[in-house]
């Protein structure tokens, strides 16, 4: 098995769990939709997009933005890292995102 190059490591696909946090004020049936045209820069790039879990107004510990709530969701996606960055810049973007978090599970 031959080892991979700097490069090839750099654009390997990996997992990845994304949180995002929206304004409580959004429909809560708006939320996925909104969220899968953010997550088509993931598929253009040749990512996939495993899961998306909407949990739904949640209490916040602390307020984000004068908000006591938000709607959380959960994307579990494989994509590369700059794409995964990229995403996560457009997401920070959006006003009606309040916080996201990428982390991957099976980073040790």
């Amino acid at each position: 098995m031959a080892a991979l190059s700097p490069k090839e490591v750099e654009n390997a696909m990996r997992t990845y769990e994304l949180m995002v946090i929206l304004d409580p004020n959004l429909e809560e049936r708006t939320v996925a939709p909104s969220l899968d045209t953010y997550l088509n820069v993931v598929r253009n790039d040749g990512g996939s997009v495993d899961n998306v879990d909407v949990w739904g107004r949640r209490r916040l510990a602390y307020e984000i933005d004068k908000n006591a709530e938000g709607i959380y969701a959960v994307v579990s996606l494989q994509a590369e890292p700059a794409t995964v960055k990229e995403l996560d810049r457009q997401l920070t973007l959006n006003e009606s995102v309040l916080r996201t978090k990428v982390l991957r599970p099976d980073a040790r």
